[in-house]
């Protein structure tokens, strides 16, 4: 059993008992405390704690006073400030704006122990408290909402939130280097005003200031539309569209363009009294860095403060899970792991993740069953080409889409090679694939060989049952908004599999999943996806509304009606909206009793009410109106 002092410190008796005065960093977080590498908290808190810094976290205070926030002191280097691994809008509110019924991030999964935007209210409190001392914002949330950003709550463009927080520095990106680095530059002595050069990091200035600033020579600074452009609502540009629309597309594309580790260059953002700047970003970790991270001493649970509530919820999925890679670059636009993580792969070593593997056999409560080995996508274990290791992605094309790239280089048989290492530890009976598998990067393998026995190793050992993928829709003209391949590539793979399962006597199945009201999607591209799965038999559990996260490039569709990808030249894109989400969503759930009127005001809408009767191919049956029932007469 964990030691209370395995932890990182989170009260006065944890910093006496390692004879602490004062704690040099102060980690407040959205997140309850889980001491496991999957939490961002956790993950920033040992690695400050290994280069000899005394950590200590501050997580999910009241925020209705300041007792909480004086509960370590006063750090003598910085305060962090973290929303935790979501970010707090996304963990409070579904797609369509109602409250969520809980947060697994929190004790017990209970709701309310964080606040809508978490950065800046406790930021407010920050700073009230610890005058004087650096703070610091970081983690998801502040990556997204890092420059100018449409804010689906709020419906309207918001500021970079380092100015509405009123931080000193803001962090982007996996943050170790980003953050160990200003630390140290702290600890030295030099004041945060001075750090304005540290890859991953924004920071801001009034426009004096911007206008006496020393530029970085290795540094070319590149103009995005001011904020004062984007957030103009009403007046309209030559092409119909409103002109602070097009200006926002306009700057999405550029930071398209521009935000390669590998060829760094500096966004400049404008606001009435001040300047954003945002460095490049930190260049992608190395296997034997990435490797010494993650062999931290994490204690792999949550802290003993949450027995009572029954634990933390979201450690369940990833406490019997191992992190292979970082990155991505399979190009979905909805996706928000690419703008955070990047799409530069970054993977563990073999050796590494092996000795993990033998540290979970040794937990009391593991019954045998590795969960899953993967990241944002479980089959990218390498770069997707030779050249990304010395000039970074291509910032006018994609690895995967809209069709594979010739330099695409393969790493199935690395990742095949990792899980039959893993699976014949001693002690462990299975090991999963639960991460999703990009199946074109599969078909495209050189070696039909190598395909072939990827897909039958992946039915015979490492399916639970259901496999799960993602082709998300069906009709051309969605996949392409999604930056996703066509169907047919799914139904390919989709046979291997089977005969795969076949061939192993096994009865396993593919679990798709589907996203409704896509930015692209009309009412009739909907109707076609409920009738692919009406024609396969396929009745989905849950259907995924598209949701709006900030900085995504799908969520610039959504607001501006205007694809913002370098080689779309701004075409015009169709976007659900309001009642017609319902009508999508709800067509992809055509089954059920309670949607049968919303389906057929859809099929109304998109002219198919031939689908509403008793044929074979339609989706809802025609009802006859019930007769109305007549009252008694009251006396």
């Amino acid at each position: 059993m964990n030691n209370i002092n395995n932890f990182l410190a989170t009260n006065r008796e944890e910093m006496q008992a390692r004879n602490w005065d004062a704690c040099d960093i102060i980690i407040i977080s959205g997140d309850a405390y889980v001491d496991h590498p999957t939490f961002g908290t956790a993950l920033i808190g040992r690695v400050l704690e290994s280069q000899g810094f005394r950590v200590g976290i501050i997580a999910q205070p009241r925020w209705d006073s300041t007792d909480d926030f004086l509960k370590l002191g006063i750090p003598t280097i910085a305060c962090m400030i973290t929303a935790g691994n979501l970010d707090s809008m996304v963990a409070h509110y579904t797609s369509g704006n109602k409250p969520r019924r809980s947060d697994s991030y929190s004790p017990g999964g209970k709701m309310g122990l964080r606040p809508d935007r978490a950065i800046l209210t406790y930021s407010a409190k920050a700073k009230q408290v610890f005058k004087g001392i650096p703070l610091i914002i970081g983690g998801l949330e502040a990556s997204l909402r890092r420059l100018a950003h449409y804010d689906y709550w709020s419906d309207k463009i918001r500021r970079s939130i380092l100015l509405d927080a009123k931080a000193d520095l803001l962090v982007f990106g996996m943050a170790e280097e980003t953050v160990s680095t200003i630390c140290e530059r702290l600890k030295q002595g030099e004041p945060i005003a001075s750090i304005q050069d540290v890859p991953g990091t924004l920071f801001a200035q009034t426009l004096k200031e911007e206008k006496d600033r020393e530029p970085i020579y290795s540094y070319p600074e590149i103009l995005l539309p001011d904020f004062q452009t984007i957030s103009e609502r009403d007046s309209t540009s030559n092409t119909g569209t409103p002109a602070g629309k097009r200006a926002y597309a306009l700057s999405i594309q550029k930071r398209i363009l521009h935000e390669n580790p590998m060829r760094p260059e500096r966004l400049i953002e404008h606001y009435p009294t001040h300047v954003v700047i945002q460095n490049p970003p930190i260049r992608p970790l190395s296997t034997e860095a990435l490797d010494r991270v993650y062999e931290l001493p994490f204690t792999r649970t949550w802290h003993p403060d949450y027995d009572k509530a029954g634990g933390i919820p979201a450690l369940a999925e990833v406490k019997f899970s191992l992190a292979s890679t970082r990155g991505c670059f399979g190009a979905c636009t909805f996706c928000a792991l690419t703008y955070h993580q990047g799409r530069v792969i970054q993977a563990r070593s073999h050796e590494s993740l092996v000795k993990e593997a033998k540290l979970l056999t040794e937990d009391p409560s593991f019954k045998g069953y590795i969960h899953d080995v993967g990241g944002p996508t479980a089959n990218f274990r390498a770069p997707a080409c030779k050249k990304q290791a010395s000039a970074g992605p291509c910032s006018d094309r994609q690895c995967l889409f809209p069709e594979p790239c010739p330099a695409l280089q393969d790493s199935h048989e690395s990742y095949l090679s990792l899980l039959k290492e893993i699976r014949e530890i001693k002690g462990i009976k299975k090991v999963f694939v639960r991460s999703g598998i990009r199946y074109d990067y599969l078909l495209r393998a050189p070696k039909k060989e190598v395909r072939d026995r990827f897909i039958k190793e992946l039915a015979e050992h490492h399916t639970s049952g259901q496999l799960k993928v993602a082709p998300e829709h069906v009709v051309p003209r969605v996949l392409d908004a999604m930056g996703k391949p066509k169907i047919d590539l799914f139904e390919e793979f989709s046979s291997y599999f089977q005969k795969a399962n076949k061939d192993a006597d096994k009865k396993q199945y593919i679990i798709p999943y589907f996203i409704s009201s896509h930015p692209g999607s009309t009412i009739g591209d909907a109707v076609q996806l409920a009738l692919y799965l009406k024609k396969n038999h396929f009745i989905p559990d849950q259907i995924q509304d598209f949701y709006p996260t900030p900085g995504t490039v799908a969520t610039c569709m959504y607001y501006t009606g205007l694809d913002p990808r370098p080689d779309r030249d701004f075409a015009e894109i169709y976007v659900p909206k309001g009642r017609e989400k319902n009508l999508q969503r709800a067509l992809l759930h055509f089954h059920k009793s309670e949607n049968y009127h919303l389906v057929a005001e859809a099929l109304k809408k998109a002219d198919r009410e031939d689908l509403i009767g008793n044929g074979p191919d339609c989706l809802i049956r025609k009802r006859s109106n019930p007769p109305q029932k007549r009252g008694r007469k009251r006396r």
